[in-house]
């Protein structure tokens, strides 16, 4: 196992004045036989409308590491993240610890909480009285380039 490197995460606002609209099928695209979606395409979207519940907790976020590609989670991408939700044992978090930022699972352990990575080669994070953390919230969504 590895130690942790030390992830740099990139954070943005997210523009809630844009009116982007992006054409939408609003019917199920099938993963099998075609489907003539050009039939069903009535409406438009804004992903900050679908993506967002908090409008003024939520930010987004640039991973930049692979310590959580088995939670689908890699270099790249980006994080919508949610300060208004409240840490729970299991959660994916954007953590500060000791001044330095990283994503993690929550593992909440009877006398200690874990900073888990989804990833073998990275070790996990014991919080100890020692450390100074801060969870500044949770991930709920997942924006990648396929």
């Amino acid at each position: 196992m590895s130690i942790e490197k030390k992830q740099k995460l990139t954070f943005f606002k997210p523009d809630l004045e844009s009116e982007i609209k992006i054409p939408y099928v609003s019917h199920g695209v099938s993963a099998g036989f075609p489907s003539p979606a050009l039939d069903f395409m009535e409406t438009s979207i804004d992903l900050n409308k679908i993506l967002i519940e908090n409008k003024i907790a939520t930010f987004y976020v640039q991973v930049d590491g692979n310590s959580m590609i088995d939670a689908g989670i890699q270099d790249k991408d980006i994080l919508v993240v949610d300060r208004s939700i409240e840490p729970a044992n299991k959660k994916i978090a954007i953590c500060l610890i000791d001044g330095e930022f990283t994503v993690k699972r929550i593992k909440v352990d009877v006398d200690c909480l874990w900073l888990m990575p989804e990833n073998p080669s990275y070790s996990p994070i014991r919080v100890t009285d020692e450390n100074q953390l801060v969870i500044w919230g949770i991930v709920t969504y997942v924006i990648k380039k396929l």
